[in-house]
């Protein structure tokens, strides 16, 4: 096959088209399905876990242990990147990393209480080998696509992962309404395992066109291994040296520590605060509404990409995280389903438009370099360490006071802060 030249239009349909693989995972694992499934697996008598000798609340627990797999990835992804970068076979490890997720969702098939630390090694498997591949798609951007064309297509990507995740997870709709018992569960279990099957198939369109990258001889030692980290210092003193890059990163810090975490916890938000009627109108009522948070973030993110376009992606990125921070304060009075509909809505609008904007925007910023592997290594461990941070809050408050509502109030406090950060991010490059 001859190779794609960077800006193509097949070679840049096929970068999009692996969120279109790879975001079922987000859908129905991270956002609906899985979090039901979780919830469903305790009683009302039981809802706590001992762990350690330590009891922990369920919703704690897979606080901790999302916190803990991002924490893992903050230190393998900088090893791995440094190990692509000189070996040359980027490729390689998005499809390794694919497989580890994509397997591991269809693990989580036997994911029951009698297995539960079994299920919950699925769980953080599932999450390693999704941020871990995002490590490498993310750092494709700048590869495959020019500078003018990066807003759009990474808004191209988030819009097609959001489509393909929705096709599917309505189709696990089907599959799980109108079951009850036993065999809702074993509905929701073939649901997991259709998303790794979907993820696994539909990447292979992408890996297909995707560069291979050049081929090395060289063996790999101990100094190759922790090459990546010396390559985040060096990328660090390189970005840092620019005041506008160094001031967005630490914005993009803050700001993605909340966002993450919100998407990470809205369903079991959802799930243990809103009173439902019954638990049927439970499992209905948090699908749809994350059906809805996932169209409607189809339009946030072509509304945000022609937003950047005329207004500039720093003032978009301010608006947008001021909408957050009112989102956030309304989110303590949601109580009856009808207030957690409306603020799914509102959730929708702003979450595509702030990821892909926040990838576009450090992508834009980047100085010239065939080094983008490292220096995307080091944006997704800022945001991994963002989401350590964020999770390890979350969980900390919801075991301690007992209410998810006041730790979605404290990450309104984080949007805050980003906003104020971003104002101080000059409209022009300046050097230190």
């Amino acid at each position: 096959m001859i190779a794609l030249r960077k800006g193509d239009k097949k070679l840049l349909n096929a970068w999009a088209f692996y969120d279109w693989a790879n975001s079922v995972y987000t859908l129905v694992i991270v956002s609906s399905i899985f979090p039901l499934f979780y919830a469903g697996l305790f009683s009302d008598e039981n809802l706590d876990i001992e762990v350690f000798g330590t009891k922990l609340s369920n919703t704690a627990l897979i606080s901790f242990i999302t916190a803990f797999a991002f924490f893992i990835v903050a230190i393998i992804s900088p090893i791995l990147s440094g190990m692509a970068d000189y070996i040359g076979n980027k490729k390689r490890f998005l499809q390794l990393f694919c497989l580890i997720g994509s397997f591991s969702c269809i693990g989580l098939y036997w994911f029951d209480l009698k297995h539960i630390y079994i299920g919950l090694l699925f769980y953080f498997f599932g999450l390693i080998g999704y941020w871990g591949s995002l490590v490498f798609y993310n750092s494709y951007l700048p590869d495959v696509a020019f500078k003018e064309q990066q807003d759009n297509l990474s808004a191209k990507g988030y819009s097609m992962g959001y489509i393909g995740s929705v096709a599917l997870l309505i189709i696990c709709l089907f599959i799980v309404i109108g079951k009850e018992g036993q065999e809702a569960v074993d509905a929701m279990r073939l649901s997991f395992a259709l998303t790794g099957i979907w993820w696994l198939v539909f990447s292979q369109y992408t890996f297909y066109y995707l560069p291979k990258g050049n081929k090395s001889e060289q063996k790999v030692t101990s100094k190759i291994l922790f090459n990546g980290f010396r390559e985040l210092v060096k990328v660090k003193n390189q970005l840092f040296q620019n005041i506008k890059l160094k001031r967005y990163l630490i914005a993009f810090f803050v700001f993605s520590m909340a966002v993450q975490t919100v998407i990470l916890v809205a369903t079991y938000f959802g799930e243990k605060e809103v009173l439902w009627e019954s638990d049927s109108q439970k499992r209905m009522g948090l699908i749809v509404s994350i059906l809805v948070i996932n169209l409607i973030a189809v339009l946030g993110a072509v509304l945000t990409s022609k937003a950047s376009r005329k207004f500039g992606n720093i003032p978009t990125l301010i608006f947008i995280n001021g909408i957050w921070v009112v989102i956030c304060l309304c989110a303590y009075f949601v109580t009856l389903p009808i207030h957690f509909y409306i603020t799914a809505g509102f959730v929708g609008l702003v979450m595509g438009g702030i990821q892909a904007l926040a990838r576009s925007t450090y992508s834009k910023f980047l100085p010239e370099t065939e080094d983008t592997a490292s220096f995307f290594s080091f944006y997704d461990v800022t945001e991994k360490i963002g989401i350590v941070i964020g999770m390890s809050i979350y969980g900390i408050i919801d075991q301690l006071t007992g209410s998810m509502r006041n730790a979605i109030v404290f990450l309104g406090l984080f949007f805050f802060v980003g906003l104020l950060l971003l104002l101080r991010v000059p409209k022009k490059d300046a050097q230190n």
